[in-house]
């Protein structure tokens, strides 16, 4: 993964676009939960293949901006409940399996804040 930083992204933190870590602030890099929850990201990004994650992604965020506002809509997102769940598990990749995300979209992983 490489990382860049990049002057864009003033409203985020990270966004991984594989093989591409951007972020705000290059003392992102050094926060190990952080860096779990991208790569996390850079796992569902590589098993789905990169261009179906992104338009999965983006159909989703739509689907639910329908229904909730932009941070609500973002944090439903499976991907983002999965690395959201599991970031502090500095260990969860070892043990992920395949199409992990899809579990998340249980009700126990729901983000429910206003």
């Amino acid at each position: 993964m490489f990382i860049r930083k990049v002057s864009f992204l003033n409203w985020v933190n990270g966004m991984v676009i594989w093989p591409f870590l951007l972020v705000s602030d290059k003392k992102n890099i050094e926060d190990p939960v952080f860096m779990n929850h991208e790569r996390i990201h850079v796992r569902q990004q590589l098993e789905m293949l990169l261009i179906p994650f992104f338009l999965w992604y983006g159909i989703e965020y739509l689907i639910l901006r329908l229904k909730y506002n932009h941070d609500r809509a973002y944090r439903n997102i499976v991907f983002e409940r999965e690395a959201y769940a599991m970031e502090y598990n500095l260990d969860y990749l070892k043990s992920r399996k395949i199409w992990s995300f899809t579990r998340f979209y249980s009700k126990k992983y729901r983000y429910e804040s206003f």
